[in-house]
C-alpha cells in the first residue's frame, strides 16, 4: 500500500473545533433519540463514539488506526458526525441552546475543507496504486 502524506488538518484550530463538534453530537444525539427508545440512543452513541475510535484513514491521525478504511469512507463518517451535531440539538434542547450548539459544527465544516480533498485523494491513491 502506498503511504500518503499526513493529513493537513492534524493539530490546528479545526481539529479542536472538530472535537467540540463531536462532543455536541455525542451529547445531543442520544438525548434526542432517547425520546424514541433507549436502545436507539445507545446504538447512536456506539456509532458516534465507537466507530471513529476503531476505524480511520492512515496518516489522518498521529497513530495508525486499528482498522484502516479509505479516506472517502472516513469522510462520510465525519459528515455523519457533523450532521448529528448540527441536527440533534434542535430536537433535544431549547431553541437558544440549539442555536449556540449549531455554530461549532457549521464552523468545523468550513475550517476542515483542506482535510476533505486530502481524504478523497488518499482513497484514490491507495485504491489505484500499483501493487
Amino acid at each position: 500500500m502506498t503511504q500518503a502524506a499526513d493529513s493537513p488538518n492534524r493539530a490546528n484550530a479545526a481539529s479542536g473545533l472538530r472535537f467540540l463538534t463531536e462532543l455536541i453530537g455525542w451529547t445531543a444525539t442520544p438525548w434526542a433519540l432517547y425520546r424514541i427508545h433507549w436502545a436507539i440512543a445507545v446504538a447512536a452513541l456506539v456509532l458516534l463514539i465507537g466507530l471513529p475510535a476503531v476505524v480511520g484513514t492512515p496518516g489522518d491521525r498521529p497513530f495508525d488506526p486499528p482498522v484502516a478504511i479509505p479516506g472517502a469512507s472516513l469522510l462520510l463518517l465525519v459528515l455523519l458526525e457533523v450532521a448529528a451535531a448540527a441536527v440533534a440539538p434542535w430536537f433535544a434542547w431549547p431553541t437558544w441552546a440549539a442555536v449556540v450548539a449549531t455554530a461549532p459544527p457549521a464552523t468545523s465544516l468550513v475550517l476542515e475543507q483542506p482535510r476533505h480533498p486530502w481524504l478523497l485523494h488518499h482513497w484514490i491513491t491507495t485504491r489505484y496504486a500499483p501493487q
